[in-house]
Parts: structure tokens; C-alpha cells; sequence
């Protein structure tokens, strides 16, 4: 049932428009954006879809195709609205916090970004509704500030402790590009990412070893940042130049924590050189980065686990430039980059592996680089 006929079936009328926000890929740059570092995504093909229409004022009503009945609140603060419809409520929790006057609404949502996958459904699910929600009640909301509106729904309402790239990618990717972002001045430029001209692919593999943000490792791994940041005397670990990394991990006792930090300083710089790669047309020798910087969140910041290791080294067993985990990691995805005729032969390599392991089989996909949050 698409977003429009659930409309339809729950509230007995067509809604006032369609709007859609995509998942995401991030090719390089992960633990990166709360670290105010460099990260490169692009979005997905797959998004979601709010089929909005009014309501009274200070009255909010959603329902989707992913779970039985409605959800209706109020004005509501951090917490008071629990389950996945407090990613809808955040957002207007979020928006009125910033002065907006947000119209009261009836949302249904439907969605095709797998969830628990690393490829960012929340932040679909958040930049389809505050698009819409803007849009609705014609508010001035300039589209480089929404990003961290939809960002702050999820850490303080929601409370889970991710960085702006999701948000990001979600609403200001174009199709054909990767979003180079800065996630301390929040400054993009949009990176040529067209790798059908070149007989390439990024294939996907989900590992189907769902993840889970909101509790444990996550927030682990970004508190030791902040903590190390704080020894070193810096305002984040972006400011850890990689010529000095050395000195900085000599002042840190913990050994832990120097494997953290060299992690996001080296990870920054990776995403630096493929920038620099893409720019020049040498698509094909980011391969060497995106393989780093999978080993660097397997060794130093420990976030992977047996199934996207064994996706990743059945992929370049089968020939890709490069792989890596894509995501905040604990399951997930791997991108591989592959010529577009090995798809076939790289998804059976995997497919191989899984089964040996016994794990259950992944979900294969060419990703092609869509555009960002709007109006059907």
C-alpha cells in the first residue's frame, strides 16, 4: 500500500501533496560528523514517502504501512511520544523549539529504506515529514538550516546520539553526487559521482545483522571522542592534524582511546584524499581508501562484526576496487566498489561465504546516487 492509499484508507480524503526523503550511502567518512570532521554520502534511490495533509492546530496524527494504527499527540516535549512515532514528533518538537509555527497535520508514511541497515531510515522518516511540514505551513526555513532541526529531533527527542550526516545527505544530496560536507561549518559542495561513465558500480550488500543506535556502543564510541578531545585541549578531534596525530596519541594514556582517535583523524583524511581522487577522474583509485578505512573501524574503532568482515573480504576476493562497512556499524551494510560487470560475480562470492558461515544470506543492490529531500 503506498503512502497515499493509507491516507486515503485512515482519514477519508486525499492528502494535500506527497513528499519524499531518501536513505543513504556514505562512501567514506564514518564517526567523522560528530567529530565536526569530513564525510562524502550520496542518497539512495530507496526513500520515504509522508503523505500529508491538515489538521487543527496543535493536533498531529501518523500512521504507516509499517505498523498497525495511529499515533495522535499534542504539543509534547522530549520523550513523551515513545516508539517510531517519535521520529514524527520530534520533529515538530524540534521545529516549534525554533520558533516555527508548525502546522497542526495528518502524516502517513510509507517507506522502501530497509531499516536497521545503516542506510539512515530515521533520518529518511525525519526529512520527509519536516520537508512536508515546512511546505504545508509555508514556513522560512532555508534548506541548509533543516539538517540540524531534523538532527536535534533525533538526539534530544528521540535520544539517540547521531552526528548531522544522515540528516544531511537526507535533505541536501543531489542526484549524480556525493555531498562533501564540512560538519562544523556545514558547508557542502556537491562531488561528480556518475559511475555508470566509467563502468563502475557501488554495489550494496546488507548483511541482514541489524543494528541498534540508541543504546550501547554508539554513544561509547562518541563519548570517548569528546573525552579525548577534551585531553588533548581541542574543540573536536577534526582539529587532531594528521602530521601531529603521533604527538596527540602520546599524550593520551588510554590505549583504548588512541585507537578512537587515530581512527577519526586518519578516517578525516581518507575522506579528504578520495574528494581530491573524484575531482581528478581517478574514480578507480579510491578503491585503496575505501578498504582503510574499513580496516581502521575494524581495528581501531571496533564497530564491525563477522558478517560485514566476511562481506567485505568475499568482495574483494571477487575483484572490487575496495569495500567497506558503510553506517554507525554493530551490522549494517558494505559498499563495494566494482566494474559493473562483476555484480553478479561479487554477490555470488558473498552469497558463498554467508553460506558457509551459516549466517543468514545478505540483500545485493546497485546504488545509484538520487536526489535529496521534496515534493512529489
Amino acid at each position: 500500500m503506498s503512502a497515499a492509499d493509507l491516507f486515503h484508507k485512515q482519514f477519508g480524503t486525499e492528502p494535500a501533496g506527497l513528499w519524499a526523503a531518501p536513505g543513504r550511502v556514505n562512501l567514506i567518512g564514518e564517526h567523522t560528523d560528530y567529530n565536526e570532521g569530513f564525510v562524502l554520502p550520496f542518497a539512495l534511490p530507496q526513500r520515504t514517502v509522508a503523505a500529508v495533509g491538515p489538521a487543527p492546530a496543535d493536533e498531529w496524527t501518523v500512521c504507516s504501512t509499517f505498523e498497525d494504527g495511529c499515533v495522535s499527540f499534542g504539543v509534547t516535549a522530549p520523550g513523551e511520544v515513545t516508539g517510531w512515532a517519535a521520529y514524527v514528533a520530534g520533529v515538530v518538537w524540534s521545529l516549534r523549539d525554533a520558533g516555527f509555527d508548525v502546522p497542526g497535520a495528518r502524516i502517513a508514511l510509507d517507506s522502501d529504506v530497509p531499516v536497521g541497515s545503516g542506510l539512515s531510515s530515521s533520518a529518511a522518516l525525519e526529512s520527509s515529514v519536516l520537508t512536508a511540514l515546512a511546505d504545508l505551513g509555508g514556513l522560512d526555513l532555508p534548506l541548509e538550516r533543516r539538517p540540524a532541526l531534523a538532527q536535534r529531533a533525533e538526539n534530544v527527542y528521540v535520544g539517540a546520539p547521531t552526528g548531522i550526516l544522515d540528516q544531511s545527505a537526507s535533505i541536501r544530496c543531489q542526484a549524480g553526487r556525493a555531498l562533501f560536507l564540512d560538519c562544523r561549518t556545514y558547508e557542502v559542495k556537491q562531488i561528480p559521482f556518475d559511475l555508470a561513465a566509467e563502468g563502475l558500480a557501488i554495489l550494496v550488500i546488507n548483511s541482514n545483522a541489524p543494528h541498534q543506535h540508541v543504546d550501547g556502543e554508539y554513544g561509547v564510541r562518541r563519548k570517548s571522542c569528546e573525552e579525548a578531545a577534551r585531553i588533548l585541549g581541542v574543540p573536536a578531534l577534526r582539529d587532531v592534524p594528521l602530521d601531529g596525530l603521533a604527538d596527540a596519541l602520546d599524550r593520551l594514556d588510554d590505549e583504548v582511546m588512541r585507537r578512537r582517535v587515530r581512527h577519526i583523524v586518519t578516517e578525516d583524511q581518507r575522506v579528504l584524499d578520495t574528494v581530491a581522487l573524484l575531482e581528478a577522474d581517478r574514480v578507480r583509485e579510491i578503491g585503496p581508501l575505501l578498504t582503510a578505512s574499513h580496516a581502521s573501524m575494524r581495528d581501531d574503532f571496533e564497530i564491525t562484526v563477522r558478517q560485514i568482515d566476511l562481506a567485505v573480504e568475499a568482495a574483494l576476493s571477487a575483484g572490487a576496487y575496495g569495500a567497506r562497512m558503510t553506517g554507525g556499524g554493530f551490522g549494517g551494510c558494505v559498499l563495494a566498489l566494482i566494474d559493473t560487470d562483476r555484480a553478479d560475480a561479487t554477490i555470488e562470492a558473498v552469497e558463498t561465504a554467508y553460506a558457509k558461515e551459516a549466517f543468514t544470506p545478505p540483500t545485493c543492490w546497485i546504488a545509484t546516487a538520487g536526489p535529496g529531500a521534496g515534493r512529489l
